[in-house]
Order: C-alpha cells, then sequence, then structure tokens
C-alpha cells in the first residue's frame, strides 16, 4: 500500500460513524496540498469527499489594491479569513448543499459558489497555507478540524516548484524570481515558523 492510500485508509478509520469529518491538509505555498488533496478525494469512496479550498477566499485584485496589500497578494491578510472561518462552521455544523468558492488562478480571481459540499458529503479536505498558522484569527479554526496534516517540504524544492509554476502562469524568469523573493517565500517562512503541530507531517519522499 503506498503511503498517501495508507493516509486514506487512516482517515476513513478515523471518521468511524461520523457524519462529517474535516481534515485540514496545510503547508506552505508549493508544498503539493492541492495534489494531495486531490489523490485523497479520489481515493476515498466515491462520492463520499469534497475539497474546500482555502483560496477561494482570497480577496480580489481591485480590494487588495485599495487596500495596499496587492504586492503581499497570498499572504494572510490578502484572505477572507471571516468569510472562510463562516463557511468552515457551516460545515461542521452539517447544514446540506453548502456552495463553495473556488479560485481560477488562470483569472486571478474567485469564482462563487463554483462548487458544492453536499448534504451526504463525510469527509471534507481543506487544504490551504495558513490552516494550522498559530497567529490571530487563524488559530480560531483549530476546533474546526477532526484531522491535521502538515505537509513539509525543503525550501529549495519550494522554490523551484513555485518558479516552475509562474513560468507556467507567462511569468518571466527575471518577474518570477522577483516575486517568489518579494511574496512566496516571506510567506513560506510565517508558514514554517509560526505554524501548530499537526496530527500527521508527511516529508518530501511522499508520491501524491
Amino acid at each position: 500500500m503506498s503511503e498517501i492510500a495508507h493516509l486514506a485508509a487512516t482517515i476513513f478509520k478515523r471518521a468511524g460513524k461520523a457524519s462529517r469529518f474535516i481534515v485540514a491538509i496545510a503547508g506552505p505555498p508549493g508544498a503539493g496540498k492541492s495534489t494531495l488533496s486531490a489523490s485523497l478525494h479520489d481515493l476515498l469512496p466515491v462520492g463520499t469527499a469534497e475539497v474546500v479550498p482555502m483560496d477561494g477566499f482570497h480577496y480580489d485584485d481591485i480590494v487588495l489594491e485599495r487596500r495596499g496589500l496587492r504586492a503581499r497578494k497570498g499572504a494572510p491578510e490578502t484572505f477572507d479569513f471571516a468569510g472562510f472561518e463562516t463557511l468552515l462552521k457551516r460545515i461542521r455544523a452539517g447544514e446540506p448543499d453548502i456552495a463553495i468558492p473556488v479560485f481560477d488562478r488562470s483569472m486571478e480571481l474567485s469564482r462563487a459558489a463554483a462548487s458544492i459540499v453536499a448534504t451526504e458529503t463525510k469527509f471534507i479536505l481543506v487544504e490551504g497555507n495558513y490552516l494550522l498558522l498559530d497567529e490571530e484569527p487563524w488559530s480560531r479554526l483549530a476546533p474546526l478540524f477532526d484531522f491535521s496534516i502538515f505537509v513539509d517540504v525543503p525550501r529549495a524544492e519550494l522554490e523551484r516548484r513555485l518558479l516552475e509554476r509562474w513560468h507556467g502562469h507567462g511569468r518571466s524568469d527575471e518577474d518570477a524570481r522577483a516575486w517568489i523573493a518579494s511574496n512566496d517565500m516571506p510567506n513560506i517562512d510565517r508558514v514554517l515558523a509560526r505554524r501548530r503541530q499537526a496530527d500527521l507531517v508527511i516529508g518530501d519522499h511522499a508520491r501524491f
């Protein structure tokens, strides 16, 4: 059994007879959280899991410009925390058919009601950079999760992946490196320095 298949089995077992089981999948930018979430989604029983990405709560660029935060896009203060927390509380409460926003990187904006957490969805895979951030207000999320995973990847590998990502989105090498140095790396350092303990840490050796 692969490590990811074993992880899916662990989540399934821990959930037991719970009608809803919320998993936090945290880690710095470029760690592979979205890939891991998608893999777990596919390994859990068909129709029982839904991925809820924190990125859907990015403030729009227009809002960031008004607040002088455009150059810090991706930092904790550039997300609608209150909206995200409210969504997780609704999911925790078991409300039926909850619409969730999804960030569309091709357009650099969030699409409202782009996915649905159905009434019968048992496994909620929440993924995002700051789910385990030990700073207010983010630390208020802790009671909303049943199980937490931190994806730990060396900084050099994160930088390589982010450079590849930004090249893929059309940035020049110079622009991509400047953005990583001024924006992504400070966010990475904040995640690594200020994270709470996870129930499970997955290293870079994991393949998902």
